[in-house]
């Protein structure tokens, strides 16, 4: 009785079905040859748990079913971790940029969704954001605008990393929510 070699636990970890995929572009090539034209296709995917892991993976290759599983790979192998407040929106505005690329993210109230364009908001969906307004500025090239993005939520730190880091409480960070309206009825009572 032969044993089977015990390496199912590294391909259940990869074939998971907790991420979700996006195919943002796909991207046909040719090449010129002797006998005619070779053509290949490049593919770009995002994949995402939809609990704060986002990652991007491109992919090559000569059939687009193949293109895209090498993209799925590496997006699964390059994925980050962002903190989202709530679940649902980014802690703080943020600005990212790769080459010429430039991306402006802001935080958004509930309900709002997800207004951003293409590429990122295929970003923003696999991530589980909800509530983002977002707008390119510069190019708009996929590539480029998923890179600024990735690169504007690497940047992004929520108030328990910024309260560990200078040595204080959350609260002492986050502005207080319970002030700010007591104050304005007040004023609207003396009127």
């Amino acid at each position: 009785m032969a044993r089977e070699p015990n390496n199912r636990g590294r391909r259940d970890r990869d074939e998971s079905p907790e991420f979700s995929d996006r195919l943002v572009a796909i991207n046909r090539v040719s090449k010129t040859v002797k006998g005619g034209k070779r053509f290949g296709f490049a593919a770009l995917v995002v994949v995402g748990d939809q609990k704060g892991r986002v990652g991007f993976g491109k992919g090559k290759a000569k059939e687009v079913p193949e293109a895209i599983r090498k993209a799925t790979e590496q997006a699964k192998r390059q994925m980050i971790r962002v903190a989202l407040r709530e679940g649902r929106t980014l802690h703080h505005d943020m600005e990212g940029r790769h080459g010429a690329g430039r991306v402006v993210m802001r935080t958004a109230p509930q309900g709002t969704g997800i207004i951003a364009g293409g590429p990122m908001r295929a970003v923003f969906e696999m991530l589980g954001i909800q509530d983002v307004v977002a707008k390119s500025v510069g190019s708009s090239n996929p590539y480029n605008m998923i890179r600024a993005t990735l690169d504007g939520l690497t940047k992004e730190q929520s108030p328990r990393a910024v309260a560990q880091r200078r040595g204080k409480k959350v609260s002492d960070i986050l502005p207080k929510r319970d002030e700010a309206p007591a104050e304005s009825t007040q004023v609207a009572e003396e009127a």
